[in-house]
């Protein structure tokens, strides 16, 4: 689904759309994948209350800012993990001009103990963030744990984040705990997850099971789990001039999380478990008090 978000970028939401509304923990995927000169108008000052957003860049780099003077600068194969809690003012730009920018945004909802909690950046670059290689196989770990190796994000709620990249052929296991909610989002070539075909620009929603397995090839690996596939309509496995497409490997992103089940009541930048939370928000907003620039947002809190 392509929408405009910010001063009119354009993008396109996989999760947070009306044949995917949600996949608690999990509220929102988009993806930017533009020449920089078609993004330069970025992501002006929005305000945020009661979840976290992960933004992981491939190509270019985005700078945030918020109305604190807090800053920090994500650059190719980087990574901002954000938890808003209880508010924060901020913005996401572009750097430079030139060349293309191309990256996710992730929203994940935070359950009702932490939704007030002080709000917190987490950014790292590529040469931070471990990564386990196999036979043709590369799996960078953002958050949770894969074959012994932990990611650097600290998560509020239990879960996992991962960027697989496999070559032609090649095959890869990958552990999800039971009852977790997730999906792989491929963003670059063909192959299968789980005996699914696995088509750019399409969520894979992981079904029951404690494992996915995906191959870069025609041949389906042995499914672990069942899997049900959510495309935006636009039409999957093109090449598009920013991957390489069909028939040079697989990549996707695999999120997966413990579910909240608490009740998610939504507005816009806004995530709460009432109508009334959803007021407040907006008044505090309203009211410039929203964010208070005394948090030491660099830091993480008793409740890590």
């Amino acid at each position: 689904m392509k929408l405009s978000e910010g001063a009119g970028v354009q993008i396109r939401r996989t999760v947070g759309t009306p044949k995917l509304h949600n996949l608690d923990p999990f509220l929102m995927l988009d993806e930017l994948k533009l020449p920089v000169n078609q993004a330069s108008a970025g992501f002006p000052d929005h305000p945020h209350r009661g979840f976290e957003t992960c933004s992981i860049m491939l190509e270019g780099e985005m700078q945030h800012k918020d109305s604190a003077g807090n800053a920090g600068v994500i650059g190719p194969g980087g990574v901002q993990w954000m938890t808003a809690g209880r508010g924060l003012v901020h913005s996401e730009m572009p750097v430079g001009r030139q060349g293309r920018l191309w990256g996710f945004q992730l929203w994940i909802n935070l359950p009702r103990k932490h939704k007030m909690t002080k709000p917190r950046y987490q950014d790292y670059q590529a040469s931070d963030i471990p990564a386990v290689a196999a036979a043709g196989s590369r799996v960078r770990v953002m958050a949770g744990q894969h074959a012994g190796t932990t990611g650097p994000i600290v998560m509020k709620n239990p879960g996992m984040l991962v960027d697989v990249i496999l070559q032609p052929g090649a095959a890869v296991t990958l552990q999800v705990p039971q009852g977790w909610s997730g999906f792989a989002y491929v963003y670059d070539g063909a192959g299968s997850i789980s005996g699914s075909p696995a088509k750019m620009q399409h969520a894979l929603v992981l079904g029951d099971g404690d494992h996915i397995t995906a191959e870069a090839a025609a041949a389906a690996a042995a499914a672990a789990s069942s899997t049900t596939s959510v495309s935006d309509g636009a039409g999957s496995g093109e090449s598009n001039g920013y991957g390489q497409g069909e028939g040079s490997g697989l990549k996707f992103l695999l999120m997966a999380g413990q579910p909240i089940g608490e009740p998610i009541v939504q507005h816009g930048p806004f995530v709460m478990n009432s109508q009334q939370e959803i007021m407040q928000a907006f008044s505090d907003y309203q009211a410039g008090r929203l964010q208070d620039p005394r948090d030491n947002v660099w830091e993480g809190d008793d409740e890590l």
